[in-house]
């Protein structure tokens, strides 16, 4: 990556008023303010619709786009909506916090009337849209199912045949008008983001984008695909218990209804932070058999991200390596163990498909192995450095600026971390002081918030001091917000992904100063 500062902001974070950010004027005035800022990239989150805790980490689809970031005045403009209905789209009950469960009925309706009037060339353009897109095709069938099983489980349909994808069952998907009306909202979301896309990249802005690494168990690529994941075999509920027994587990409980769908979930063991691992729960693929065919599936995944985003961040690299495989009756990620990844062979054929890895990022924050440090030396990408994570007093962390090698992103700190503000009001006086002492600052002020936070300003500017091509800090920030603008607290269940900013918040912000930090840092 080319040596350039940027900002971490997810879309629907921005402003606008329609109650989330969305693919609209907002974004262009953002992308424009960054170049005058002298920024290089704009850092989202994954624009996949969100799911379980409102999280863009767990989606009904790996390839499908959010559409509630669909602007209703683009639709206006195509003859699909009134002005007084784009009007009456507006939601400003809040317009720093996202109200998901208000959108998802407000927006779907919106776009259900909008599709009422679609044209018949509109429509040869969405049909062109699926012969192009087998991801697309089965987005729209699998919610066209969801649909009309009132939005059960795939494999909780009364139909078994369509649950078991079977070609004929999903073949008369086709003739339900919902089938239709679904391609055309993903059809909506693809090129409207296209368009302003092209317009960030004309302000000399770079969009790097956030690639999950697993999909969520009821999914499409799931439902598609059982074969090409770790489901759980015919004999599942004997094989439990036999397991349990082993493992010297209880096994008078009744075994979980995902253990008899899945046979192994994702998660991370035990660590510092979490004395019985996190359980994701996500499926874990069964990577001999995408091997077999070339990595298929993952080729498809990655040349969507391309042209979505210029950069691809690829998140929780490290289960290329290795990854934390645990049982899916397990309770906790305790009862789990370390499987080996697809290793360098998937990025061989990576090579051969895409020509090089120029475009990825490896998010590889963590608890370093022998074996992951060698494996990420070998695979060459840019890796993350965090400095929240840097100032123990008593040790020479990597995440310290001074030890960042120039083949790197570095943040202060990611949508899963505290804000910096919120940080130093948090952390342990012993870390903050040393925080405050490595990044030249002295006064008393260290919790004065706001854009011209002196202590916040003094963190940034030895963050682009550095030798790393790429600083990265979230909005947050860069406008000087304490932890109530926090995007996400990793553990928790509620509250996280609803943040957003106001027109004024951004307004106020002294691009002045960051244009000469990245003039005097040559970023």
């Amino acid at each position: 990556m080319k040596r350039g500062g940027g900002v971490l902001m997810h879309i629907a974070s921005l402003p606008g008023p329609f109650g989330i950010g969305v693919f609209g004027e907002e974004a262009v005035a953002f992308s424009k303010q960054l170049k005058e800022q002298g920024m290089k990239y704009w850092q989202v989150l994954p624009f996949s619709y969100p799911g379980m805790g409102d999280s863009p980490y767990q989606s009904f689809s790996a390839f499908a786009g959010n559409w509630l970031f669909i602007d209703p005045r683009s639709l206006m403009k195509k003859g699909l909506l009134t002005a007084s209905e784009v009007v009456g789209a507006e939601y400003n009950v809040n317009k720093w916090r996202i109200d998901y469960d208000y959108l998802r009925g407000a927006r779907d309706q919106l776009l259900r009337l909008a599709y009422t009037r679609v044209t018949k060339e509109m429509l040869k353009d969405v049909e062109k849209f699926l012969e192009e897109n087998k991801w697309a095709d089965d987005v729209a069938s699998y919610q066209t199912a969801k649909d009309k099983f009132y939005q059960q489980a795939w494999w909780q349909w009364p139909d078994k045949d369509l649950a078991d994808y079977k070609a004929d069952a999903v073949a008369k998907l086709k003739d339900d008008p919902n089938y239709m009306y679904h391609a055309f909202v993903q059809y909506l979301f693809m090129t409207e983001w296209a368009d302003i896309k092209r317009q960030i990249n004309e302000n000399g802005i770079q969009i790097i984008g956030d690639m999950p690494i697993y999909v969520s168990a009821d999914s499409a690529d799931v439902w598609a695909a059982k074969d090409m994941f770790k489901m759980a075999p015919k004999d599942a509920e004997k094989k439990i218990h036999a397991a349990r027994k082993k493992a010297g587990e209880d096994d008078s409980e009744p075994i979980p209804e995902m253990a008899l769908i899945l046979d192994k979930v994702a998660g991370v063991p035990p660590d510092y932070f979490c004395e019985d691992g996190q359980l994701w729960g996500n499926p874990i693929y069964d990577w001999k058999k995408h091997k077999a065919d070339g990595y298929k599936w993952w080729m498809s995944r990655i040349a969507e991200n391309y042209k979505i985003y210029d950069v691809v961040r690829i998140d929780h690299f490290r289960a290329f390596s290795s990854y934390w495989e645990v049982p899916a009756w397990a309770k906790t990620a305790r009862t789990g163990e370390w499987v080996e990844g697809p290793g360098l062979d998937f990025f061989e054929v990576m090579d051969k498909t895409f020509g090089d890895r120029s475009r990825l990022i490896a998010e590889d924050l963590g608890e370093k192995t022998p074996d992951l440090e060698e494996f990420l030396q070998k695979v060459g990408l840019p890796c993350m450095k965090v400095m929240e994570f840097a100032f123990n007093p008593w040790e020479d962390s990597g995440y310290l600026p001074h030890n960042y090698e120039k083949n790197c992103v570095a943040y202060t700190g990611t949508h899963d971390n505290n804000t910096l503000l919120g940080w130093l009001w948090e952390a342990n006086p012993d870390e903050r002081a040393e925080c405050l002492k490595y990044c030249g600052f002295e006064g008393d002020n260290w919790g004065d918030g706001g854009t011209y936070s002196a202590s916040c300003r003094a963190i940034i500017k030895t963050l682009w001091m550095s030798a790393a091509n790429c600083t990265i800090i979230p909005i947050q920030d860069m406008l000087g917000y304490g932890g109530d603008t926090r995007m996400n607290t990793p553990g928790t269940i509620s509250g996280n992904w609803v943040v957003r900013f106001s027109k004024e918040d951004l307004d106020g912000i002294d691009n002045k100063w960051y244009t000469e930090l990245n003039r005097l840092y040559r970023r």
